[in-house]
């Protein structure tokens, strides 16, 4: 089987990171993310685009946000240096995927489909060590003792950006962006919905069979 290229489309609190790791192992793939994919290329020279800065990491130190151009440089260049790769949190909004549909061939496309009411679970429930920064779960993965890490011992807390609130703004805002991303893919032979509220074991299951069928 020769390493497929594989792009993992969903909203927060889809589980996106889980699958793409198990992807990753099972496929031999990397798995790339433009957060990890942007600190590996930091001091690319973007000169030549002739933007405010000439490296993304003067975009971040300024607490910016990195322009689409210079986030597909990055990502052009990290699929470039994978043999097969499953690519995940980008892109993000329809200009991104088309400048990504006229750089790589795709050959399994697939939308973690959750609704939003479960994700609002999902992400409201996380609770974070704030000395280690353990993760938690007040429903899927509780502490031994309520409110303390158990490897430290420190207090968890939740994140600012996992407040109600918070949660329901980044999910409109991720819908807003991201759907004309999904309906882009839709329709093509490379494209398949997963049920997202499965559990981790029966979405994986969902994944492997939809990408062993496409490669």
């Amino acid at each position: 089987m020769s390493q497929p290229h594989i792009l993992l489309l969903g909203p927060p609190g889809a589980g996106k990171g889980t699958q793409s790791k198990r992807i990753a192992d099972r496929f031999d793939v990397e798995h790339v993310t433009t957060g990890d994919a942007l600190r590996a290329n930091k001091d690319m020279d973007i000169s030549d685009l002739d933007l405010e800065h000439d490296t993304p990491r003067e975009y971040m130190e300024a607490g910016e946000l990195v322009p689409d151009a210079v986030v597909n440089e990055i990502v052009k260049t990290a699929l470039e240096n994978a043999d097969g790769y499953v690519l995940d949190g980008y892109p993000r909004n329809l200009d991104q995927a088309e400048y990504l549909d006229s750089i790589t061939e795709l050959d399994v496309v697939a939308s973690l489909d959750v609704s939003t009411e479960e994700l609002v679970d999902r992400l409201t429930g996380r609770r974070v060590c704030d000395d280690c920064g353990a993760n938690y779960h007040v429903e899927f993965a509780p502490p031994e003792a309520d409110g303390v890490c158990d490897d430290c011992g420190g207090e968890l807390v939740q994140r600012e950006d996992d407040t109600e609130e918070t949660v329901r703004e980044r999910l409109r805002v991720f819908e807003e962006n991201t759907q004309p991303v999904i309906d882009f893919y839709e329709g093509e032979e490379a494209f398949v919905t997963i049920d997202g509220e499965q559990t981790p074991d029966e979405v994986w299951a969902d994944l492997e069979a939809a990408i062993e069928k496409r490669v």
